[in-house]
């Protein structure tokens, strides 16, 4: 038969019932729709993660106090609190080769109140080199100074949300507010970063390291240090060099810290994105099986039907190939159609996820491959059966078929 000739059979076979057809590409399209949606979605919250990731700072070395384990985050090294990083300890990082900044950091939650205005939120002390460390800048007024942290100072600078909760439609700037019983005079606002996992600079409030450990939480220790490193390409090395130094000054021979850098939390939050989509997409697959079932069912349908059509084709001369090759383009028809509305449907999926706000995603060409690939292949495995039983069928016993 000619490629013009099944091309044409095949319309007249499908269109013969369209609704028959309609709710038989249904499952393909539901299927495909629903594999393109959750990859796309996956992808977009793979590069929002690697984005927040990469706003938390430049070439970013986080150093926690006690020892980071799998499965049981942050423990001690045998003193039941984390408390093994010093002030101290800052001048053994920045001397090392390597390093451009250095920014140790104090945090605790407290009540803020500001105008009537209250607010349970994060207070970090910290040192001028924050800025250039984790990369964010002033909406107006100035950050924490050297003379602010030499003399102890009662001045604080608030993140976009925390600002907008105190002193909303109102000028922050030179207000005062009350943490932890203290007033602190209000010297800058930060300019709005947006999320970035778990460590918001909006929702932060930053006073003086000193001021910080000797006035509103009496810690001696720090929360972590972020170290910029000046060469991205030598992160290891200064992570090794860090590691090394830590442990001469505390003078243990098993780590009581643990440094983290942007590519393992990036790394482990990726696996886990990857393992999660991939276990969405496996479900969202099982439709397709259906579909492929519901293709099946119908091409069997159908050659039950158009026994006497076949009986009369075979003894006017069709081959044996040219029957099963017509009843196998109907069923791959119906799922390459199938195939083209699932992608369209995805794509509109993708687009109002990602016109709610909720995340922006990422439609690839690898995912609309994939879609074409598998209609084709869900067309040829489970059309197969059927076209293969009408090729097989006897010309006469055909034509006697009631």
């Amino acid at each position: 038969m000619k490629t013009r000739d099944i091309l044409n059979e095949t319309y007249k076979a499908l269109s013969a019932n369209k609704v028959r057809s309609g709710l038989t590409m249904l499952g393909i399209v539901i299927g495909i729709a629903s594999v393109i949606a959750m990859v796309s979605i996956g992808n977009g919250a793979k590069a929002s993660i690697q984005s927040s990731i990469e706003g938390l700072g430049s070439n970013l070395l986080t150093i926690l106090p006690g020892i980071v384990q799998p499965g049981r985050g942050i423990v001690s090294s045998g003193r039941g609190a984390a408390q093994t990083l010093k002030n101290e300890d800052v001048d053994i990082i920045k001397s090392i080769d390597g390093v451009e900044y250095v920014s140790p950091e104090v945090s605790s939650r407290f009540q803020i109140v500001a105008i009537g205005n209250n607010t349970n939120t994060t207070v970090t002390g910290v040192t001028p080199d924050y800025m250039n460390v984790h990369n964010i800048a002033l909406a107006n007024g100035n950050f924490i100074s050297d003379a602010n942290q030499r003399s102890i100072g009662r001045q604080a600078v608030l993140g976009a949300t925390v600002a907008n909760d105190l002193f909303t439609n109102q000028d922050p700037l030179g207000k005062t507010i009350r943490i932890n019983k203290v007033n602190f005079n209000v010297i800058g606002i930060l300019v709005a970063k947006g999320g970035v996992g778990f460590s918001g600079p909006d929702d932060m409030i930053f006073v003086p390291l000193s001021t910080m450990q000797k006035i509103l939480s009496g810690m001696d220790y720090l929360s972590m240090m972020a170290v910029s490193v000046a060469d991205k390409n030598k992160m290891a090395e200064v992570k090794d060099l860090a590691t090394n130094a830590l442990l001469d000054k505390h003078r243990v021979i098993e780590a009581d810290f643990s440094i983290i850098s942007q590519e393992d939390i990036l790394g482990t939050l990726t696996t886990v994105i990857d393992t999660f989509t991939l276990f969405l997409a496996a479900i969202a697959s099982i439709s397709l099986l259906v579909g492929g079932i519901g293709i099946m069912n119908m091409m069997l349908t159908t050659v039950t039907e158009r026994t006497k059509e076949i009986g009369l084709r075979k003894a006017i001369g069709a081959k044996r190939k040219d029957i099963n090759l017509q009843f196998l383009s109907e069923a791959v028809m119906l799922t390459f159609i199938g195939g083209f509305l699932g992608i369209i449907l995805g794509w509109l999926i993708c687009f109002i996820v990602t016109s709610t706000g909720i995340v922006k995603t990422q439609v690839s060409f690898f995912s609309v491959l994939l879609a074409f690939g598998v209609s084709a292949g869900i067309g040829i495995i489970f059309g197969y059966y059927p076209a293969r039983r009408a090729a097989i069928l006897s010309p006469i016993d055909a034509l006697r078929y009631e």
